[in-house]
């Protein structure tokens, strides 16, 4: 049996031009993410990433937390199986055909603009998104070019039974990526439907972890969105 590990990348640079960045707090909660399983003796057989670079930087950031410490990490794979699904992109397509149907995301859409003060402008953006995400999910909204939920949903599944078939020799495994894979593996662990879903995508915080065995076609849920490495509030955030 192996047990597989996903972890959210730490915080990126939310309404920032460029997000697929860690800002500084996403550094830090990274490291404290290093330290922990290191000071613990937390050893991993096999390492992967998405190739988001928020991805790649959280992984990086952790293995130099083990380097730094003495202990080994594994090589880092990357799986594009793992990438998350293209929200920005959904969001930039999907807004404007929704802002002449939906009085809702009007309304949403106008608050988020208005918004001076920065805390209420992310809760706001979050809203909206969430709004736009969860039409596109349902159908109600397509974006050309680019793959569906469920096509989304059935590249995270290759990826997890990618790991899944190589994992005969059981031990440790890590995957570093966002939270859209995590509530597909949650879906695959719990036969979510696809609104539960992504309302999961929704819960994962950033830096957390979440642990699932693997054994043939059994893939069960051990624990989800674990931040015991973040003692300090200021660190508990979502985007």
């Amino acid at each position: 049996m192996a047990r597989v590990t996903l972890v959210r990348h730490a915080q990126a640079a939310f309404l920032e031009p460029n997000y697929d960045r860690l800002c500084e707090t996403g550094v830090v909660q990274a490291r404290l993410l290093g330290e922990y399983w290191a000071r613990r003796g937390v050893s991993f057989r096999r390492a992967w990433s998405g190739p988001c670079a928020r991805q790649v930087q959280t992984a990086r950031i952790v293995e130099a937390a083990y380097r730094t410490m003495g202990r080994d990490f594994p090589e880092l794979d990357i799986m594009n199986e793992f990438d998350e699904y293209p929200g920005d992109v959904v969001l930039r397509q999907g807004l404007p055909e929704l802002l002449e149907v939906s009085e809702e995301v009007r309304r949403a859409h106008k608050t988020f603009l208005d918004c001076k003060d920065s805390t209420e402008r992310r809760r706001m953006f979050q809203k909206l998104f969430e709004l736009v995400i969860g039409r596109w999910v349902s159908g109600d909204v397509t974006a050309a070019g680019i793959e569906s939920w469920g096509g989304f949903c059935a590249r995270v599944g290759c990826g997890l039974a990618k790991i899944a078939n190589g994992a005969t020799g059981g031990g440790n495994l890590l995957v570093f990526t966002s939270g859209g894979p995590i509530a597909v593996a949650m879906r695959r662990a719990l036969h979510l439907s696809h609104a539960d879903t992504l309302q999961m995508s929704w819960m994962s915080r950033n830096a957390s972890f979440s642990e699932f065995l693997s054994s043939g076609d059994r893939f069960t849920l051990s624990t989800f969105n674990a931040t015991p490495h973040l003692d300090e509030e200021s660190l508990l955030t979502y985007r």
